[in-house]
Order: structure tokens, then C-alpha cells, then sequence
């Protein structure tokens, strides 16, 4: 049985590189992509697109009906240096958007993956190697609404058998989409100035490790996740994944093994700083590997590598247009 999918936020960092794959595993014609904005929408290809307010949840059901969806992948939300800025409107989104979608679900059956963050966890748990199960008291509204989202995740599988599935994210790393307000992304907005400029001034300080992700990994662990075997799943919301762990001192070095001059400053933003020191330095993600296979393919340096020979074509092309 082919499934029908949903996919909100889908013009956001994560939604635009899954919606493609989806398709492109899937068909077109089974994967609607749906954001409160139109801007880059030419990025998804071919397929159905709808615009959605997550915090209107009659548009959602309409949309559900219409294309008959079974499977709900629901990333609409603010980031966490924008949920800073408008703690108010993160909850709307976030946890709002979210009981709304859980609500819709419910009712019409489907599934749903929520996607968490190493946000959920606090200046209060171990920083490293940190438990699949360990205490998580964020100090961000961000961080609050994705360990509300966990436990409404699992009460709506506890209490009305809905399949909710879902990881806690480490930062993200993609060429396809530009930063969009999060503490990580000075990971992703290095590489464009290193190939740029030759210089990056940090906002994050020297020995601040985060996790991270390269996309292609994130990408492929969303649909490796919503295919397992349901009964093997025993912690659904949510695991842990990562595929390194690395601070900007780190991550300078690797991209100096191909843009030799590179130099790296700082300029750290005390907001995004807090932020990042009350994450993780480093995470456990045995109960993901053990329990769907979980098995990420890049490393710091061929993911550098790739990145850079992606975005210096992506680079090359925009100044050429501009011309």
C-alpha cells in the first residue's frame, strides 16, 4: 500500500530536502507539501502544494481529506534563536501547531513524526554522551515546546494508539538551504563564507561542541524511521541521533584540508551562546541504532568536502545571475 503524505513547514531547513526525496521514493503525486509561505517553493519540483497555518486546524483536516493522508510529518516551527525573540508566538507554533495536528490525526488515523531537538535537554543533564532517558529542563521556549511535544507524542500513542514517531535533532547541516534563525547554524553559514571570503566570525565561542548532522543523514532517518517495524520501537518520542560532535575550532580545521587560507574569528552573540552551552556536548544514540538501525554515513570531513562542492557551484551560479 503506497502512502500519502503530508509534510508541514515544508519550506523550511529540513522540509525542502525530505519533501524531494520523499517524491522521489514515493511518487509525486503521494507527497503534499504544505508552509504559511510560497518563498523557494520552486525548490520542491513537481507535486502538490498547499498553504497551511498549523494553527488553523480546519485548513489542516481540509487538506487531509483532500488528498487522503495517512502519514503526517510535522515540522512547522520556529528555531530556537527566533523562538528567543518571540517566546510567545514559538508556543503558538510549536506546541500549538502540534495539539492541533495530533488532534486531526487522531481523528482521521494518521501518523505522525515530530521531530525534537538536543534542545529538549538543559543546563541539568549530563552534557556528555547523553542518556537515550535522562532529565530534560530547558531554559529556551524552544527548548519547552519540543519536550512538550515529546510527551503529547507519547500520550496520544498511549492513550488513542496513534502512531507517533520522532528524534531529538543535533544541528543540522545543508547546502540547500540557508540558515534560518538557529543556535547551530553557524555551521552551515561558515562553509558560505569560507568559499565567500576566506574569514567567518563566529557566534559561537572556541570549545563549544555541539552535535550535528549532514542533511543527507537527517534526511535518510526520517523515512528509515517512519518504515521500521512498529514493534521494535520502544522509546518512539524521541531518540537520539547524531553523527559528530564538534566545536568551531574543529570544524575550521577540516575545512582548511581544502581552502587552505581560511581563517576563523569571533564575534560571539551571548544569546546563541547561552543557548548552545545549555545543550549536549555529545549524545548516546545506541537505542536508535539498536532499535531501527540508525546508521549515519558522513563524517565531519567528507561532509566538508561535500559541502564545499556543492555550495561553490550553488555560489558560482548566483553570481553568475547576477551579472
Amino acid at each position: 500500500m503506497v502512502k500519502n503524505f503530508l509534510v508541514t513547514g515544508c519550506l523550511g531547513q529540513i522540509g525542502t530536502e525530505l519533501v524531494k526525496k520523499l517524491r522521489c521514493q514515493y511518487g509525486s503525486d503521494h507527497v503534499v507539501g504544505s508552509d504559511i509561505k510560497t518563498t523557494g517553493i520552486e525548490k520542491l519540483g513537481d507535486g502538490p502544494f498547499e498553504i497551511l497555518d498549523v494553527r488553523e486546524s480546519d485548513t489542516l483536516v481540509r487538506i487531509v481529506e483532500k488528498y487522503n493522508i495517512d502519514t503526517i510529518l510535522h515540522l512547522a516551527g520556529l528555531l530556537s534563536a527566533v523562538g528567543e525573540a518571540k517566546p510567545q508566538l514559538a508556543w503558538q507554533i510549536n506546541a500549538g501547531g502540534l495539539f492541533n495536528t495530533l488532534e486531526v490525526a487522531r481523528e482521521k488515523q494518521c501518523a505522525v513524526f515530530f521531530p525534537s531537538s538536543i534542545a529538549a535537554f538543559g543546563p541539568n543533564t549530563p552534557l556528555d554522551h547523553t542518556p537515550q532517558d535522562t532529565i530534560q529542563r530547558p531554559a529556551t521556549m524552544y527548548g519547552i515546546t519540543k519536550v512538550t511535544g515529546e510527551l503529547l507524542c507519547d500520550y496520544y500513542h498511549k492513550k488513542y494508539g496513534l502512531d507517533t514517531r520522532g528524534v531529538r535533532f543535533p544541528g543540522l547541516i545543508s547546502y540547500e538551504t540557508e540558515p534560518g534563525g538557529g543556535t547551530t547554524d553557524y555551521a552551515v553559514e561558515i562553509y558560505y563564507k569560507a568559499i565567500a571570503d576566506g574569514h567567518y566570525d563566529s557566534f559561537i565561542a572556541a570549545g563549544t561542541y555541539m552535535d550535528m548532522m549532514y542533511m543527507p543523514d537527517a534526511i535518510d532517518a526520517v523515512i528509515q524511521l517512519m518504515e521500521a517495524d512498529s514493534s521494535k520501537l520502544k522509546h518512539r518520542n524521541a531518540f537520539n541521533i547524531s553523527a559528530m560532535s564538534f566545536d568551531p575550532e574543529e570544524l575550521a580545521a577540516s575545512i582548511r584540508k581544502y581552502i587552505p587560507h581560511f581563517t576563523l574569528g569571533y564575534k560571539v552573540d551571548p544569546v546563541r551562546q547561552s543557548i548552545a552551552e545549555s545543550w549536549p556536548n555529545s549524545l548516546d544514540v545506541s537505542a536508535a541504532r539498536e532499535e531501527w538501525g540508525f546508521d549515519p554515513k558522513y563524517d565531519l570531513d567528507k561532509m566538508t568536502e561535500d559541502m564545499l562542492a556543492h555550495l561553490k557551484e550553488t555560489l558560482k551560479v548566483k553570481k553568475c545571475n547576477k551579472k
